[in-house]
């Protein structure tokens, strides 16, 4: 199974905020890492968030800190990004990505194991 869904994006005005849910099926995530990446068209695929399985301890990419915030419900197998402050350049697909290494190259796409399909962010006035 092992499936992961994203939900919660949409069309936002610069200066609004979205959150973001991940909703997991067939692994429990709180065994696992999570990441939040973004790809916009036409560049490369980005980490944007980060919170760890055992701590959940959190990390952002310098381009979001102080905007956007991370969070686990381990009771509901979900994990959260709340965005705030949303600019022009944060439009993107968002993707949820699980892996169970605990190393600390937080925002490297090939350590991890499942991905979601990825929901779209657009901000635009």
């Amino acid at each position: 199974q092992f499936q992961l869904v994203e939900s919660g994006g949409g069309l936002v005005q610069p200066g609004g905020s979205l959150r973001l849910s991940c909703a997991a099926s067939g692994l429990t995530l709180g065994s696992y890492a999570i990441g939040w990446f973004r790809q916009a068209p036409g560049k490369e695929r980005e980490g944007v968030s980060f919170i760890s399985s055992l701590s959940d301890a959190t990390n952002h990419a310098d381009s979001v800190k102080g905007r956007f915030t991370i969070s686990r419900d381990n009771a509901k197998n979900s994990v959260y990004l709340q965005m705030n402050s949303l600019k022009p350049e944060d439009t993107a697909v968002y993707y949820c990505a699980a892996r169970r290494w605990r190393g600390s190259s937080w925002f490297v796409p090939s350590t991890y194991d499942y991905w979601g399909q990825g929901t779209q962010v657009t901000v635009s006035s």
